[in-house]
Protein backbone atom coordinates (compact mmCIF):
# COMPACT_ATOMS: atom_id res chain seq x y z
CA UNK A 1 0.00 0.00 0.00
CA UNK A 2 1.63 3.33 -1.02
CA UNK A 3 0.24 6.27 0.77
CA UNK A 4 1.14 10.08 0.34
CA UNK A 5 1.50 12.65 2.63
CA UNK A 6 0.03 16.01 1.00
CA UNK A 7 1.16 19.56 3.11
CA UNK A 8 3.07 17.41 5.38
CA UNK A 9 5.64 19.16 7.99
CA UNK A 10 8.40 17.22 10.04
CA UNK A 11 6.12 16.44 12.81
CA UNK A 12 3.70 14.05 10.83
CA UNK A 13 7.55 12.61 9.38
CA UNK A 14 8.13 12.05 12.60
CA UNK A 15 5.05 10.09 13.81
CA UNK A 16 3.61 8.38 10.79
CA UNK A 17 7.07 6.88 9.77
CA UNK A 18 7.37 5.91 13.76
CA UNK A 19 3.74 4.19 14.35
CA UNK A 20 4.06 2.74 10.70
CA UNK A 21 6.36 0.65 11.33
CA UNK A 22 3.46 -1.55 12.61
CA UNK A 23 1.73 -1.69 8.99
CA UNK A 24 3.05 -2.69 5.87
CA UNK A 25 2.84 0.71 4.23
CA UNK A 26 5.00 2.95 1.85
CA UNK A 27 4.52 6.48 3.17
CA UNK A 28 5.66 9.21 0.93
CA UNK A 29 5.78 12.77 2.05
CA UNK A 30 5.79 16.05 0.30
CA UNK A 31 5.42 19.42 1.56
CA UNK A 32 3.29 20.66 -1.66
CA UNK A 33 -0.76 20.84 -0.50
CA UNK A 34 -2.51 18.89 -2.96
CA UNK A 35 -4.12 21.45 -6.10
CA UNK A 36 -4.10 20.68 -9.44
CA UNK A 37 -0.35 22.08 -9.68
CA UNK A 38 0.58 19.18 -7.44
CA UNK A 39 -1.82 16.12 -7.62
CA UNK A 40 0.61 14.69 -10.41
CA UNK A 41 2.66 13.66 -6.60
CA UNK A 42 -0.39 10.89 -6.44
CA UNK A 43 0.71 8.88 -9.26
CA UNK A 44 1.28 5.18 -8.17
CA UNK A 45 -0.16 5.78 -5.35
CA UNK A 46 -3.09 3.38 -3.66
CA UNK A 47 -3.86 6.45 -0.87
CA UNK A 48 -3.37 9.79 -0.34
CA UNK A 49 -3.52 11.59 2.62
CA UNK A 50 -4.63 15.04 3.43
CA UNK A 51 -4.59 17.75 6.15
CA UNK A 52 -7.55 20.71 6.34
CA UNK A 53 -5.91 23.75 3.70
CA UNK A 54 -5.58 20.60 0.96
CA UNK A 55 -7.59 21.05 -2.16
CA UNK A 56 -9.33 18.27 -3.28
CA UNK A 57 -12.23 19.45 -5.50
CA UNK A 58 -14.27 17.58 -8.58
CA UNK A 59 -11.12 18.14 -11.07
CA UNK A 60 -8.34 17.05 -8.52
CA UNK A 61 -10.41 13.84 -7.61
CA UNK A 62 -11.30 13.17 -11.23
CA UNK A 63 -7.40 13.19 -11.35
CA UNK A 64 -6.79 10.75 -8.87
CA UNK A 65 -9.18 7.99 -10.13
CA UNK A 66 -7.36 8.57 -13.29
CA UNK A 67 -3.89 7.96 -11.01
CA UNK A 68 -6.19 4.12 -9.39
CA UNK A 69 -6.09 5.94 -5.97
CA UNK A 70 -8.58 4.32 -4.36
CA UNK A 71 -8.80 6.37 -1.20
CA UNK A 72 -8.41 9.69 0.78
CA UNK A 73 -7.58 10.22 4.20
CA UNK A 74 -8.24 12.77 6.17
CA UNK A 75 -5.64 13.56 8.84
CA UNK A 76 -8.28 15.78 10.21
CA UNK A 77 -12.13 15.74 12.04
CA UNK A 78 -12.71 18.13 8.81
CA UNK A 79 -14.29 17.51 5.57
CA UNK A 80 -15.10 20.44 3.94
CA UNK A 81 -11.73 20.67 1.55
CA UNK A 82 -12.99 17.68 0.07
CA UNK A 83 -16.09 17.64 -2.91
CA UNK A 84 -18.15 14.41 -1.79
CA UNK A 85 -20.29 14.45 -4.29
CA UNK A 86 -17.22 13.97 -6.89
CA UNK A 87 -15.94 10.87 -5.07
CA UNK A 88 -19.36 9.33 -4.74
CA UNK A 89 -18.85 5.62 -6.28
CA UNK A 90 -15.41 6.39 -7.35
CA UNK A 91 -13.30 6.85 -4.54
CA UNK A 92 -13.58 6.29 -0.58
CA UNK A 93 -13.14 8.95 1.78
CA UNK A 94 -12.07 8.84 5.54
CA UNK A 95 -11.52 10.87 8.36
CA UNK A 96 -10.62 11.36 12.12
CA UNK A 97 -13.24 12.38 13.70
CA UNK A 98 -11.71 12.36 17.71
CA UNK A 99 -8.35 12.71 18.23
CA UNK A 100 -8.44 14.52 21.31
CA UNK A 101 -11.69 17.15 22.13
CA UNK A 102 -9.55 18.12 25.13
CA UNK A 103 -6.76 19.41 23.13
CA UNK A 104 -9.44 22.23 21.09
CA UNK A 105 -11.70 23.02 24.00
CA UNK A 106 -8.90 23.91 26.19
CA UNK A 107 -7.22 26.18 23.67
CA UNK A 108 -10.53 27.55 22.86
CA UNK A 109 -10.16 28.42 27.36
CA UNK A 110 -6.86 29.57 26.69
CA UNK A 111 -8.13 32.28 23.87
CA UNK A 112 -10.60 33.53 26.71
CA UNK A 113 -8.87 34.12 29.46
CA UNK A 114 -5.78 35.23 27.26
CA UNK A 115 -8.15 38.09 25.95
CA UNK A 116 -10.14 38.58 28.99
CA UNK A 117 -6.82 39.21 31.02
CA UNK A 118 -5.14 41.12 28.50
CA UNK A 119 -1.91 38.56 29.12
CA UNK A 120 -0.54 39.23 25.69
CA UNK A 121 -0.28 42.87 26.51
CA UNK A 122 0.84 42.87 29.60
CA UNK A 123 3.92 40.36 28.41
CA UNK A 124 4.79 42.72 25.76
CA UNK A 125 4.61 45.73 28.03
CA UNK A 126 6.92 43.96 30.64
CA UNK A 127 9.37 42.80 28.09
CA UNK A 128 9.91 46.58 27.67
CA UNK A 129 9.99 47.47 32.04
CA UNK A 130 6.52 48.76 31.76
CA UNK A 131 4.81 47.32 34.33
CA UNK A 132 1.46 49.60 34.57
CA UNK A 133 -1.95 48.51 34.89
CA UNK A 134 -3.48 50.91 32.68
CA UNK A 135 -5.59 48.96 29.74
CA UNK A 136 -4.97 45.51 31.46
CA UNK A 137 -8.27 45.48 33.22
CA UNK A 138 -10.49 42.06 32.75
CA UNK A 139 -13.66 40.51 34.09
CA UNK A 140 -14.56 37.55 36.46
CA UNK A 141 -16.02 35.04 33.91
CA UNK A 142 -17.18 33.50 37.58
CA UNK A 143 -21.51 34.37 36.77
CA UNK A 144 -21.17 35.11 33.60
CA UNK A 145 -22.81 33.78 29.75
CA UNK A 146 -21.09 31.60 27.40
CA UNK A 147 -22.81 30.19 24.54
CA UNK A 148 -21.49 27.42 22.82
CA UNK A 149 -22.42 26.86 18.74
CA UNK A 150 -22.22 22.75 18.44
CA UNK A 151 -22.13 20.67 20.69
CA UNK A 152 -20.53 17.82 19.82
CA UNK A 153 -17.13 16.26 20.97
CA UNK A 154 -15.35 19.77 21.58
CA UNK A 155 -18.55 21.91 22.36
CA UNK A 156 -19.38 19.31 25.02
CA UNK A 157 -15.58 19.52 26.75
CA UNK A 158 -15.70 23.48 26.38
CA UNK A 159 -19.18 23.15 28.07
CA UNK A 160 -17.26 21.00 30.90
CA UNK A 161 -14.37 23.29 31.34
CA UNK A 162 -16.57 26.70 31.21
CA UNK A 163 -19.01 25.68 33.99
CA UNK A 164 -16.01 24.77 36.20
CA UNK A 165 -14.96 28.18 36.25
CA UNK A 166 -19.14 28.51 37.17
CA UNK A 167 -20.35 29.93 34.09
CA UNK A 168 -23.49 30.02 32.51
CA UNK A 169 -23.61 27.89 29.02
CA UNK A 170 -26.30 28.12 26.75
CA UNK A 171 -25.31 26.25 23.53
CA UNK A 172 -27.18 25.70 20.20
CA UNK A 173 -27.08 22.25 18.24
CA UNK A 174 -29.07 20.44 16.03
CA UNK A 175 -28.71 17.59 17.24
CA UNK A 176 -27.58 17.77 21.32
CA UNK A 177 -26.93 14.69 23.65
CA UNK A 178 -29.94 15.63 25.73
CA UNK A 179 -28.59 13.74 28.95
CA UNK A 180 -25.37 15.45 28.90
CA UNK A 181 -27.28 18.65 28.92
CA UNK A 182 -29.21 17.85 31.52
CA UNK A 183 -26.74 16.82 33.31
CA UNK A 184 -24.38 19.58 33.02
CA UNK A 185 -26.90 22.38 33.60
CA UNK A 186 -26.82 23.43 30.00
CA UNK A 187 -29.80 26.13 28.43
CA UNK A 188 -30.43 24.65 25.24
CA UNK A 189 -31.56 27.88 22.82
CA UNK A 190 -32.05 29.26 19.12
CA UNK A 191 -28.90 30.80 17.74
CA UNK A 192 -30.13 33.98 18.01
CA UNK A 193 -31.12 33.87 22.06
CA UNK A 194 -27.49 32.58 22.11
CA UNK A 195 -26.48 35.71 19.98
CA UNK A 196 -28.14 38.05 22.41
CA UNK A 197 -27.53 36.58 26.07
CA UNK A 198 -24.38 35.53 25.78
CA UNK A 199 -20.95 37.56 26.85
CA UNK A 200 -18.17 34.80 25.34
CA UNK A 201 -19.54 33.09 22.17
CA UNK A 202 -17.02 30.22 21.20
CA UNK A 203 -17.54 28.15 17.50
CA UNK A 204 -17.36 24.85 17.72
CA UNK A 205 -19.39 23.56 14.73
CA UNK A 206 -18.33 21.93 11.41
CA UNK A 207 -18.31 24.33 8.04
CA UNK A 208 -21.48 23.54 5.91
CA UNK A 209 -22.78 25.08 2.73
CA UNK A 210 -25.76 26.25 5.43
CA UNK A 211 -23.33 28.30 7.91
CA UNK A 212 -20.83 29.67 5.88
CA UNK A 213 -20.60 33.53 7.11
CA UNK A 214 -22.97 32.55 10.28
CA UNK A 215 -21.25 35.18 11.81
CA UNK A 216 -22.12 38.51 9.88
CA UNK A 217 -22.99 42.11 9.94
CA UNK A 218 -26.72 41.06 11.03
CA UNK A 219 -26.03 38.16 13.59
CA UNK A 220 -22.88 40.89 15.02
CA UNK A 221 -25.94 43.31 15.88
CA UNK A 222 -27.58 40.33 17.82
CA UNK A 223 -24.78 40.51 20.63
CA UNK A 224 -24.25 41.91 23.46
CA UNK A 225 -22.43 45.11 23.39
CA UNK A 226 -18.47 44.17 23.85
CA UNK A 227 -19.27 40.26 23.28
CA UNK A 228 -16.03 38.29 22.70
CA UNK A 229 -15.76 36.22 20.00
CA UNK A 230 -13.83 32.52 20.14
CA UNK A 231 -13.26 30.59 16.66
CA UNK A 232 -11.66 27.17 16.71
CA UNK A 233 -13.20 25.67 14.43
CA UNK A 234 -13.41 26.61 10.61
CA UNK A 235 -12.26 30.34 9.04
CA UNK A 236 -15.51 30.34 6.81
CA UNK A 237 -17.90 30.67 9.48
CA UNK A 238 -16.98 34.32 9.92
CA UNK A 239 -17.61 36.95 7.67
CA UNK A 240 -14.08 38.91 8.42
CA UNK A 241 -15.27 42.06 6.76
CA UNK A 242 -18.34 42.17 9.71
CA UNK A 243 -15.72 41.04 11.74
CA UNK A 244 -13.68 44.17 11.42
CA UNK A 245 -16.76 46.57 11.22
CA UNK A 246 -17.80 44.60 14.52
CA UNK A 247 -14.42 45.90 16.12
CA UNK A 248 -13.86 49.13 14.98
CA UNK A 249 -17.73 50.20 16.59
CA UNK A 250 -16.83 48.16 19.92
CA UNK A 251 -19.83 46.10 19.42
CA UNK A 252 -17.50 43.06 19.17
CA UNK A 253 -14.93 43.67 22.55
CA UNK A 254 -12.56 40.90 21.56
CA UNK A 255 -11.81 38.20 19.30
CA UNK A 256 -9.68 34.81 19.15
CA UNK A 257 -9.03 33.20 16.08
CA UNK A 258 -7.26 30.10 15.71
CA UNK A 259 -8.95 29.52 11.94
CA UNK A 260 -9.30 32.30 9.42
CA UNK A 261 -11.41 31.88 6.16
CA UNK A 262 -8.40 32.58 3.95
CA UNK A 263 -5.18 31.29 5.86
CA UNK A 264 -4.66 28.40 3.28
CA UNK A 265 -1.46 30.54 1.64
CA UNK A 266 -0.61 31.65 5.33
CA UNK A 267 -1.26 29.20 8.06
CA UNK A 268 1.63 26.63 9.04
CA UNK A 269 3.86 28.53 6.49
CA UNK A 270 6.88 31.18 8.07
CA UNK A 271 5.73 34.26 6.45
CA UNK A 272 7.85 36.05 8.39
CA UNK A 273 9.84 38.05 5.72
CA UNK A 274 7.47 38.89 3.70
CA UNK A 275 4.43 41.72 4.13
CA UNK A 276 0.86 40.20 4.43
CA UNK A 277 -1.07 41.06 1.42
CA UNK A 278 -4.35 39.82 2.40
CA UNK A 279 -5.69 43.23 4.02
CA UNK A 280 -8.54 41.49 6.60
CA UNK A 281 -5.54 39.49 8.31
CA UNK A 282 -3.31 42.30 8.12
CA UNK A 283 -6.08 44.67 9.97
CA UNK A 284 -6.56 41.86 12.91
CA UNK A 285 -2.75 41.33 13.69
CA UNK A 286 -3.11 44.73 14.48
CA UNK A 287 -5.47 45.17 16.31
CA UNK A 288 -4.82 44.94 20.16
CA UNK A 289 -7.97 43.62 21.17
CA UNK A 290 -7.78 40.25 19.09
CA UNK A 291 -5.00 37.49 19.05
CA UNK A 292 -5.02 35.49 16.03
CA UNK A 293 -3.23 32.07 15.97
CA UNK A 294 -2.17 29.29 13.18
CA UNK A 295 -4.48 26.61 13.49
CA UNK A 296 -2.65 24.97 16.15
CA UNK A 297 -5.54 24.16 18.65
CA UNK A 298 -4.92 20.66 17.72
CA UNK A 299 -1.50 20.83 18.39
CA UNK A 300 -0.73 18.57 21.74
CA UNK A 301 1.53 15.32 21.53
CA UNK A 302 -1.48 13.29 22.45
CA UNK A 303 -4.27 14.93 19.56
CA UNK A 304 -1.36 14.36 16.75
CA UNK A 305 -0.46 10.57 18.24
CA UNK A 306 -4.12 10.08 18.10
CA UNK A 307 -4.34 11.56 14.52
CA UNK A 308 -1.79 9.39 13.23
CA UNK A 309 -2.93 5.66 14.86
CA UNK A 310 -6.47 6.48 13.45
CA UNK A 311 -5.37 7.49 10.11
CA UNK A 312 -3.18 4.20 9.82
CA UNK A 313 -6.07 2.26 11.22
CA UNK A 314 -8.66 3.63 8.81
CA UNK A 315 -6.09 2.70 5.82
CA UNK A 316 -5.83 -1.00 7.31
CA UNK A 317 -10.19 -1.03 7.54
CA UNK A 318 -10.20 0.05 3.84
CA UNK A 319 -7.39 -2.49 2.84
CA UNK A 320 -9.44 -5.49 4.77
CA UNK A 321 -12.64 -4.48 2.58
CA UNK A 322 -15.12 -4.22 5.64
CA UNK A 323 -17.09 -1.55 7.23
CA UNK A 324 -15.22 1.96 7.40
CA UNK A 325 -16.11 3.46 10.73
CA UNK A 326 -15.02 6.70 9.89
CA UNK A 327 -15.71 6.99 6.65
CA UNK A 328 -17.48 10.35 4.86
CA UNK A 329 -20.36 10.35 2.17
CA UNK A 330 -22.48 12.78 0.41
CA UNK A 331 -25.30 13.68 2.02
Amino acid sequence: MKIAFFDSKSYDRTLFQEIGKSYDYELYFYKERLSMNSVRLASGMDAICIFVNDECNAPVIERLCEYGVRLIALRCAGFNNVDLDAARGKISVVRVPAYSPHAVAEYAVTLMLALNRKVYRSWNRTREGNFKLNGLMGFDMYGKTAGIVGLGRIGRETARILRGFGMDVLAYDISPDSEFVRQNGIGMVTLDELYERSDIISLHCPLTEENVHMINADSILKMKYGVMIINTSRGKLIDSDALIDGLRSNQIGSVGLDVYEEEADYFYEDRSDRMIDDNNLAILLMMPNVIVSSHQAFFTKEAVHNIAVTTLENVRQFLCGGPLENEVKAG
